[in-house]
Parts: C-alpha cells; sequence; structure tokens
C-alpha cells in the first residue's frame, strides 16, 4: 500500500509543469490549478454511492416514483459536491511564506500567506505531522509550527492543502514542495562561566550615582537645595552643588571566539550564544568576535539577531 502511493505520488510530480526530472522544488508563488488538483471520494463517499444504488434499484424495482425522484435529487447532489471540493482548491494561491526566530530544539513558526479572490471554506493544510483547518478570504495567514533539531538552514517540508468542503463525500487535495528554508540559530548551553573581558577593560570607567561626594559643579535647574556646598558657593558667589558621583565598571562585553580555546565548534557556538541572551537580558552592549566575520559592539534586538544569525551560519 505504501508503495503503490509513493508511485502516485511520484506520477503526481511529474505532471507538475513548474517541475523537472533534475529539480524537485518549486518557487513561490504557486497557483493551484486543473492539472496541479487530484480528486478521489472519500469511504464516507463510497458508502453513500452504494446507498444511492440501492435505493436506485428498489425504485426501479418497485416503479417508485417518489423513491426514483429522490435517488435522482440525491445523486445530483452528490455531483455538485465533487464540483464544490474542486472550485474550493482551483485558483487558490500560495504567495508567499514568512518564518520568525527559534533556537534549536524549539520549533519555529512559519506563516503561509494564502489569497483567493473568493470565499474558500474548510481549507486544511497538511505540514509536519499537523493539521490546520482555516477560510480563504481575499488574504489570509495561516501560522504553523514546524519542529527544529539542529541550527542552520530548514528545508520546508512537502506539504498538502486538501478539502472534503461541503458535504465530506469527495477528497480534493494537491502536493506542493516551495523552495524555501529558515533559517535556525543555535542552542544556547544551560549553564556555564561568565565571559572573560581584557584586563584593559576593568580600568575605562564611567560615573554613576552613589552616596560619597565626588566634587563640585555648578548649580542645575531641578537639583535638590540640600546638596547645596553653602560655604563653596559663598566663597565664589555662585551657586555650587554637591556631586554624589562614582565610577562603575563598564558594562561592555567583548564576546570572542577565540577565547573559547579547548572546546569543540559547536560547544564554542553554544556557550556564545548564552553570553548573547545573558548580555541581552542584561541590557549590555557587546559585540561579537568570530573566525569569519567580527559584529561591533552594539546592543538591542536587532544587534541580537544580527549576532545568532552568524552564529547559526557559522560552517
Amino acid at each position: 500500500m505504501r508503495a503503490s502511493f509513493q508511485r502516485l505520488q511520484r506520477w503526481a510530480e511529474r505532471r507538475l509543469p513548474s517541475l523537472t526530472r533534475h529539480r524537485k522544488q518549486e518557487q513561490l508563488p504557486v497557483i493551484l490549478h486543473r492539472r496541479r488538483i487530484y480528486i478521489v471520494p472519500t469511504s464516507f463517499g463510497v458508502a453513500f454511492t452504494a446507498l444511492l444504488m440501492v435505493m436506485l434499484t428498489g425504485s426501479l424495482n418497485y416503479a417508485n416514483n417518489a423513491a426514483l425522484l429522490l435517488t435522482c435529487v440525491l445523486g445530483a447532489a452528490t455531483s455538485i459536491s465533487m464540483l464544490i471540493a474542486f472550485r474550493t482548491l482551483n485558483g487558490l494561491r500560495i504567495h508567499g511564506l514568512r518564518a520568525g526566530y527559534a533556537t534549536a530544539g524549539n520549533p519555529i513558526d512559519v506563516t503561509f500567506d494564502f489569497q483567493a479572490l473568493r470565499l474558500r471554506q474548510a481549507v486544511r493544510l497538511d505540514i509536519a505531522d499537523s493539521v490546520h483547518v482555516f477560510d480563504v478570504t481575499g488574504r489570509t495567514d495561516v501560522t504553523v509550527s514546524l519542529p527544529t533539531e539542529q541550527r542552520g538552514w530548514l528545508a520546508i517540508p512537502r506539504f498538502r492543502i486538501w478539502t472534503t468542503w461541503p458535504m465530506g463525500l469527495f477528497r480534493a487535495w494537491s502536493w506542493s514542495n516551495p523552495e524555501y528554508a529558515v533559517l535556525v540559530w543555535p542552542r544556547p548551553e544551560l549553564s556555564g562561566p561568565a565571559p572573560a573581558q581584557p584586563v584593559e577593560d576593568n580600568h575605562r570607567q564611567r560615573l554613576h550615582r552613589g552616596e560619597d561626594l565626588a566634587a563640585l559643579r555648578d548649580y542645575r535647574s531641578g537639583d535638590s537645595m540640600r546638596h547645596v556646598a553653602r560655604k563653596a558657593s559663598a566663597r565664589h558667589d555662585m551657586l555650587l552643588v554637591k556631586d554624589y558621583e562614582q565610577p562603575e565598571a563598564r558594562r561592555e562585553w567583548r564576546l570572542d571566539w577565540r577565547d573559547l580555546r579547548g572546546l569543540d565548534d559547536e560547544s564554542r557556538i553554544s556557550r556564545l550564544a548564552r553570553w548573547l541572551g545573558e548580555a541581552q537580558a542584561q541590557g549590555r552592549q557587546y559585540s561579537l568576535w568570530l573566525p569569519t566575520e567580527v559584529i561591533a559592539i552594539s546592543s538591542g534586538s536587532a544587534h541580537y539577531a544580527r549576532c545568532m544569525t552568524a552564529l547559526a551560519l557559522m560552517p
């Protein structure tokens, strides 16, 4: 049974106009049309057809016009349901895909952009052992979660779009294998040492608010009168304020691939990924030094995404 299904699937692939013998993926956008859509009766449809045949035989045998009329009406409804199932997919457009961010081992969200000129009801999407049911009205986004195992590029698996609308008597479906991949970030290690900073960085300091008197400065609007140095102000004929700022170490991190000697490449990448997450959570500024590139010091979500992407693309 499985071998027969695989032969049918290969035959369906050869019928797709956008695929060739040496190229098994297709470019987006993809438009479903009559050469891509297949339709067969469901098990319920087969049983319903058998029931209609029994009703037809009985109505003809007993010359029952009412039963014959009912059989013909149900037969016409069956034919119409097959046409509606086909038209639900015919002309449906897969315009594009968008992906979010995720680390290896966590699911990554991929959004499918479906478009149609008219309402399409009860459309189903089968991908990665999950089924998603939705209606397409104009432009509809459908988000699915794909499992990840390792960092790097993850190809979007083959997926099936199908429907049994409106009566469940027929199943219409179409396969698609888009040429699209999403980038999976490396998995951070669970725990480990903090990054070691160069010795000269310990002497680079800046000021922060403290409790000990540091210096006197000119009065600025908004300063508390309790901090006014009255004796010094009288000597200089101007208001001077006590400044309680103290030096503190800089909060910048330099994350360097060369500082992790003794670890294999994947362990280095995992540790750097953990350091990036800690620096981002603490609001630090940081730079990333890799064998392939050097990312200058900065901070923020965009800087974090750039650094994690560089780690994910490491050979």
